[in-house]
């Protein structure tokens, strides 16, 4: 272990990086052209995972390549074995170039059209047989180690294909079904497989995320409402995930450790939540646990649908509602219409929820939502991250004022 840099965020955000990427590059019989850093998870004082775009010139030709490299605190885990060790001086770390990514075997298969050509065709997921020629892919969100969705597309017939870390793959897949048995509007499972991925169909309507943008009401606060309301009773008996809020002061320590100049700032909205929140029980109502505008489908001004069931257990109805409202908050990059609609949609929802759960519990909560959402545009690496960090912040005080 480097007692300077335990969890490896200096090394893996440095230059100093590019000899472990040279060295792993070659080690696969290339050459590293040139790099930039992509995508960086950090969880101080115990790991780092980065990704890096790369420029690299194979026997065969150059092309671009995604690599990853993951260094701990606690020196390489099980599943890096899975990678290349490389050594950088006291440090072990794992390496590994895109798709083989050690905690997801799954996304090997899922990232070709070739081989999901043959999956398609094995479990007869498009109404036809399929040449890879047929399919069109496109990664829709990869979150290194973690998990990974594939948009697959036939023409007009669109799967979705779920790439899960094994252990959990199962309880993903039985709690999805859960809701399905309860008749809950989730999407249908069109395959399964030993490498973990969860193939499933496309929801109708249209994501909310995109609705809510339009010049009409894309649902009523009244209907999300009922939609968590409908899960079963049965989901209270699941095992507790905690809620964002339990994680607040976490979830501080990465955006200071991205941030510096916030640490006083993150210091009062942990002190104040944490105050705010205590004596508050854990809950016991059947809740989604990420419940926010991209997890739900809408059409024709009604809620059709419901996405990443993997979340849901027993909690409190302000945690899914706050989740929510943070996301809503803290939307990047909209134009002055679409600020103006989301804005209105705010002011118009947050009153209704309001008369479901208790006003000074849903600002609290939502406000540490906002503190966990913040660490993204670091981990993205998004070209304006400081700005939009400090903007995200400055969310949180708002609604932390609201009732403090």
């Amino acid at each position: 272990m480097a007692a300077s840099d335990p969890d490896g965020s200096v090394l893996l955000t440095s230059d100093d990086v590019g000899s472990l990427l040279a060295a792993a590059v070659q080690h696969a019989g290339g050459s590293l052209v040139s790099w930039a850093l992509d995508h960086v998870d950090a969880n101080p004082a115990q790991s780092t995972t980065a990704t890096y775009s790369a420029l690299v010139d194979w026997p065969y030709g150059r092309r671009e390549e995604l690599l990853g490299v993951s260094a701990r605190a606690s020196g390489p885990a099980d599943t890096d074995t899975a990678a290349e060790i490389f050594a950088d001086g006291e440090r072990e770390v794992a390496v590994w170039i895109y798709p083989q990514d050690p905690d997801l075997p799954g996304l090997a298969r899922a990232a070709y059209a070739e081989s999901m050509a043959e999956l398609a065709n094995a479990h007869h997921i498009f109404s036809r047989p399929v040449l890879p020629s047929d399919l069109s892919l496109q990664m829709i969100g990869y979150r290194p180690r973690r998990r990974a969705v594939v948009k697959v597309a036939c023409g007009d017939e669109v799967v979705y294909v779920k790439v899960l870390r094994a252990r959990l793959f199962d309880d993903v897949l039985a709690r999805h079904r859960l809701l399905a048995d309860a008749g809950l509007p989730v999407a249908q499972v069109a395959a399964t497989t030993d490498d973990h991925l969860l193939v499933l169909r496309e929801l109708p309507g249209q994501p909310l995320a995109r609705a809510i943008f339009d010049a009409a009401e894309p649902c009523s606060a009244e209907a999300l409402i009922e939609l968590l309301d409908a899960m079963p009773e049965s989901v209270a008996l699941l095992d507790r995930r905690p809620p964002w809020s339990e994680a607040v002061s976490h979830y501080a320590r990465m955006v200071a450790a991205a941030m510096p100049a916030l640490q006083s700032r993150l210091d009062w909205l942990v002190d104040t939540i944490g105050q705010g929140l205590s004596g508050i029980p854990s809950g016991t109502e059947p809740t989604h646990g990420d419940f926010h505008e991209g997890q739900v489908h809408v059409g024709g001004g009604r809620v059709c649908g419901l996405l990443d069931t993997d979340t849901i257990g027993p909690g409190r109805r302000a945690d899914d509602l706050a989740c929510l409202v943070a996301h809503l908050s803290t939307i990047q990059r909209m134009n002055a219409t679409q600020e103006a609609r989301v804005h209105a949609l705010i002011r118009r929802w947050v009153p209704v929820f309001d008369t479901r759960v208790d006003a000074t519990e849903l600002r609290l909560r939502s406000a540490a939502v906002i503190i966990s959402l913040a660490t993204g545009p670091f981990r993205g690496q998004e070209p304006d991250w400081e700005r939009e960090t400090a903007t995200m912040i400055g969310s949180a005080e708002a609604l932390v004022r609201q009732v403090s």
